[in-house]
């Protein structure tokens, strides 16, 4: 799993905490996890075609709001144990790649 995979999904599991209703939209997502949207998107749709997230168009007229239709997302409740999984097999993967090759995956020099 990506860095930028497991950042899109840490913002979905933060949201999900606060409440699990909570649906982010893309430029959210992108503020959440620190991306750029060209980068968020394809995640977005991966996760999507997972089942891990779900998403909706919302229901509002452009032209009366001043601004293109949101698409909204949210976590998936019966996924929430699967993305942890999945987030903590990927951390420790890092972790691991850390130790082998301290110049990797973030560990500096």
């Amino acid at each position: 799993m990506t860095l930028p995979t497991q950042l899109v999904l840490q913002a979905f599991l933060d949201a999900f905490a606060d409440d699990p209703q909570r649906q982010l939209y893309g430029l959210e997502v992108c503020a959440l996890a620190g991306l750029p949207t060209g980068t968020i998107h394809p995640i977005l749709a991966r996760l999507e075609r997972l089942g891990w997230l779900h998403s909706e168009w919302e229901q509002v007229d452009p032209k009366q709001e001043g601004r293109p239709r949101r698409r909204y997302y949210r976590l998936d409740p019966n996924s929430v144990a699967a993305v942890r999984a999945a987030m903590a097999r990927a951390q420790a993967s890092t972790a691991g790649l850390r130790q082998l090759r301290p110049g990797l995956a973030g560990g500096g020099r």
